[in-house]
């Protein structure tokens, strides 16, 4: 019997076999091919522990490996786009295991601001919420799972937010979503327009 613990965030085996492929070749690492090579699932496992629980890298168990092995993995595949293609199968697989189409064909959009302490450009003050720091711009479809997000300084206005959400969820071509539900503070007759022209771009 295996003594390695096990954590709530763990892979299980099917999401292991689903993400693995997606995975860069296996000969690749942070450092180079003179690495020694790493449990990609552990990897994977002590990124999603850390993403979870808020917790330090180095304050990552050290089952998982190195906080600064974890990072640099964390880092090189946020550069590569593989975050971005976990996160596209894992949702396009919870869909199915729902008995819907892979991609969806509605979804909501809104933003949220929170604190930041960090001292880069996208920092703001959001007059609105009295929140200085950034904003999250959210797709999420309906079944609540999330399609697509940007990060901008929190006095970004939402309407601005949403051209740039939907200028990045279309950007690999096109896809079902047909219609987007959001609130109040979105309506403006400009925005409306340059809603009507994006449609043609992206679907004509």
């Amino acid at each position: 019997m295996s003594t390695t613990p096990y954590y709530p965030t763990d892979l299980t085996e099917a999401q292991w076999t689903l993400l693995w492929a997606l995975l860069p070749a296996r000969k690749w690492r942070p450092g180079g091919p003179g690495r020694p090579p790493c449990d990609l699932r552990q990897v994977l496992n002590g990124i999603f522990y850390l993403l979870k629980t808020g917790c330090q890298w180095r304050m990552v168990p050290r089952e998982f490996g190195k906080g600064n092995t974890l990072y640099a993995y964390f880092k090189a595949w946020r550069q590569a786009g593989v975050w971005a293609k976990l996160m596209e199968a894992l949702r396009q697989s919870e869909r199915r295991r729902h008995g819907r189409q892979a991609e969806p064909s509605a979804g909501s959009v809104d933003s949220q601001s929170i604190k930041a302490a960090t001292q880069a450009t996208e920092v703001g003050f959001d007059g609105g919420k009295q929140v200085k720091g950034r904003k999250r711009h959210l797709l999420v479809d309906t079944l609540g799972l999330l399609s697509a997000v940007v990060v901008t300084a929190a006095n970004t206005d939402d309407r601005v937010g949403l051209m740039a959400l939907l200028t990045q969820y279309f950007v690999g071509g096109v896809r079902r979503l047909r219609k987007v539900w959001v609130d109040g503070g979105y309506q403006a007759a400009w925005l409306a327009q340059w809603v009507r022209d994006f449609q043609r771009e992206v679907w004509h």
